[in-house]
């Protein structure tokens, strides 16, 4: 008898390869052991999915740094996390569209005069969620090590799988806290200030732990982080401005601020 995934030979009462540590299958595929299989997944605590989504809210540490410091099996490993989490993201976002489609705007972030701008802006970010995912990351993750220049504990890279894991995590709060509010009539331009403040809450809670700080440390690392964001945020958009103008002129930029500016 050949184990199916890497043809390792086995012994006849063998219950797992050897080689490549699959689970040898006997029966034939049926309804039953295919939901066994799906439960024991995704449901058995001893799974990698389970375990690394829960300790990544007790303990993110043991997960961030565990990775870093060469953990790979306890764990599943950042860019699979991450692409899990993008598929159900885009799930939600086809759920939201077919049957929600009347909360799927910015209306309560909206004032009189700018509600186009807002409108172009929610659709922009429906269509573009993904890669603006990941294009996040690396940018909290410069903005991060800039914050900690002066601790060397972990390196740009380790920035980036941090970031990995907890925007990841993130993604999969703002997705329940999503589906609650919008079942209870909420537009999701209101959930976006829980969200961001979900986002600060965890993110000050991951690298107080990962670099053992007390509170009044860590207090000081986020308020050096948001001007850090506010400084980067300022250069992006300026940086869009000046693409904008080169590529179509002043009008549309003219537009922008007209629509920004409360009537």
């Amino acid at each position: 008898m050949n184990c199916k995934n890497c043809h390792t030979e086995l012994t006849e009462g063998s219950e797992f390869c050897n080689s490549c540590g699959g689970k040898v299958i006997r029966n034939r595929l049926t309804f039953r052991n295919l939901f066994e299989h799906i439960s024991e997944t995704f449901f058995n605590y001893d799974n990698k999915l389970l375990r690394t989504f829960v300790d990544l809210i007790k303990q993110p540490e043991a997960v961030i740094a565990g990775y870093i410091e060469g953990v790979r099996k306890r764990y599943v490993n950042p860019i699979s996390f991450f692409g899990l989490t993008l598929t159900i993201v885009s799930l939600e976002w086809l759920i939201l569209q077919k049957f929600f489609p009347q909360l799927l705007n910015m209306s309560s972030l909206s004032t009189n005069g700018n509600e186009t701008f807002m409108a172009g802006l929610f659709d922009f970010i429906q269509k573009y969620s993904s890669i603006m995912m990941m294009l996040y990351i690396p940018l909290y993750a410069i903005i991060s090590r800039t914050v900690f220049f002066d601790n060397k504990k972990y390196n740009y890279t380790e920035h980036v799988v941090a970031f990995i894991y907890m925007l990841s995590i993130l993604s999969l709060f703002g997705l329940f806290l999503n589906m609650i509010c919008v079942l209870i009539g909420y537009d999701l331009g209101a959930v976006s200030y829980i969200n961001l403040l979900i986002q600060i809450i965890y993110i000050s809670y991951c690298f107080k732990r990962l670099y053992s700080l007390n509170k009044l440390e860590i207090t000081a690392r986020a308020f050096l982080s948001f001007i850090a964001y506010i400084i980067l945020y300022i250069a992006v958009v300026c940086l869009i401005l000046l693409v904008v103008f080169l590529l179509e002129g002043k009008e549309p930029i003219i537009d922008f601020f007209k629509s920004m500016a409360p009537k």
